[in-house]
């Protein structure tokens, strides 16, 4: 609903504090945001809060070794529920697929581009690499799939922001990235990828290029606080995203768990969903899809729980046991 930006006919804010972390990409986010929201209420004071979470500070280890996507968002939960912030703006892939009690998202936005990126100074795509080329991944999600495609490659982990793993990429610590297409393009850095990742190659995480904004439910303006941010609501990008985290939420995903779900309106206005699950080593793939006429959330999370149900009928349930147990 964000084009034309409609105003609802509710009491203007007049100060709204949004929470975010201060990596570059997340306050690109934050900022976009603000920009929208002072175009909605323009006598409002949007003012930004800064925060550095858990996961933004240690980067020497792997996500889900120290906790997983929960420690990206506990620490502007925290600021919520102290009433320090009004909102918080999250990267939907970013966000536990079932928040802590007292926390709902009352807005997700329209969507970017889902999809993986391909990003090498050297070669034009993974097809190219030679065998034992370095391939720099954060995501367990990515590494299964990729070693599945391309087993001859070397996979390795790499943290930190976009400007971060760029820089190692350029330093010749990797022979190519692979990132999520949205934040570089938010960021301005379209020209670094080589190849978009069709989803046939790489299928996106849960959420994946979508904003999300959360909020406490016992803000003392909470209802208002809603139909403020209603104007926000992509509806669309909403149905995919719910359809994609309630596969999630029933396979126990987290960055433990190499597990990609996503869903594209078809032509005719159904909803197709794609789902995966595999092995870490990629030597076990999953597959599940389904598709439906999707008008509500209740109908897109309905739709989620066919496609899992039809992934743990395949056996996803013991792969997923083996990979908890590592």
């Amino acid at each position: 609903m964000v084009s034309g930006l409609s105003v609802p006919p509710i009491d203007f804010p007049t100060r709204l504090v949004i929470a975010t972390r201060e990596s570059q990409l997340a306050l690109w986010q934050a900022r976009h945001v603000q920009s929208l929201l002072q175009t909605l209420y323009p006598q409002c004071d949007v003012q930004l809060l800064g925060m550095t979470t858990r996961g933004d500070q240690i980067l020497d280890k792997a996500l889900m070794e120290i906790g997983g996507k929960g420690l990206f968002t506990k620490e502007l939960e925290v600021a919520l529920q102290a009433g320090e912030a009004d909102l918080a703006v999250h990267s939907l892939k970013d966000v536990p697929m079932l928040l802590p009690e007292g926390y709902e998202l009352a807005a997700v936005m329209q969507r970017e581009d889902p999809r993986d990126a391909f990003v090498s100074n050297t070669y034009a795509h993974f097809d190219d690499l030679p065998p034992g080329a370095r391939v720099g991944t954060s995501s367990l999600r990515r590494h299964a799939q990729i070693a599945a495609r391309w087993p001859h490659l070397q996979l390795l982990p790499v943290r930190g922001n976009v400007n971060t793993r760029l820089a190692k990429l350029d330093r010749g610590e990797f022979d190519a990235l692979v990132l999520a297409a949205a934040g570089l393009k938010r960021l301005g850095f379209v020209q670094r990828i080589r190849a978009i990742l069709p989803p046939a190659d790489s299928l996106p995480a849960a959420g994946q290029g979508a904003l999300g904004i959360e909020i406490f439910s016992t803000h003392p303006r909470v209802s208002l606080l809603r139909q403020w941010l209603a104007p926000l609501v992509d509806r669309l990008s909403w149905q995919q995203v719910s359809a994609e985290r309630m596969v999630s939420r029933l396979l126990g995903g987290s960055c433990r768990v190499p597990l990609a779900a996503y869903a594209e309106p078809m032509p005719g206005g159904e909803l197709r969903l794609r789902a995966l699950v595999a092995s870490l080593d990629g030597k076990t793939v999953m597959h599940a899809e389904g598709s439906s006429a999707v008008k509500s959330l209740d109908e897109a999370e309905a739709l989620g729980a066919r496609v899992a149900q039809a992934l743990l009928e395949q056996g996803a349930d013991k792969v997923l046991a083996e990979v908890n147990s590592v």
